[in-house]
């Protein structure tokens, strides 16, 4: 089995079960872009543990842009957390807003930073997967 598949399998298996508990077992109800995140993420765990279990080293042209625009929503919604400037850009106008923070461990992690890392790990652990799949 591949290092980098079954890296980028297990950093999305991760990140989906963190935010089923976030949401299911601390009642944090996720915000819009938290929703768009999790659309991208959860497909992840399924297709990368299928490709994983085959060893399909050619998955990376299937998921990575998925996982390129997680992380670029991931990204943007990181930086509406941390730059108060661009709150009046906010785009969740109904329910809970997207600047919200419900944790923030050692006073700069928070949801979209832990799903910003998870998307970065993927990511990248794809990108080694392609390199290494147009080698050989």
């Amino acid at each position: 089995m591949n290092k980098s598949l079954l890296l980028a399998w297990i950093a999305s298996i991760a990140a989906t079960l963190g935010s089923l508990y976030f949401s299911e077992v601390m009642h944090f109800i996720p915000c819009t872009l938290c929703w768009y995140q999790r659309i991208f993420m959860y497909p992840l765990a399924i297709i990368l543990g299928i490709a994983a279990y085959r060893n399909d080293t050619g998955i990376y042209r299937y998921v990575l842009p998925l996982s390129i625009i997680g992380m670029m929503i991931s990204g943007y919604h990181t930086l509406l957390q941390k730059i108060p400037y661009l709150r009046q850009f906010e785009m969740c106008t109904s329910g809970v807003p997207c600047s919200q923070d419900y944790i923030n461990w050692l006073g700069f992690i928070t949801i979209p930073i832990l799903a910003f890392a998870a998307f970065t790990i993927i990511t990248i652990s794809l990108a080694v997967l392609a390199r290494t799949h147009k080698r050989g």
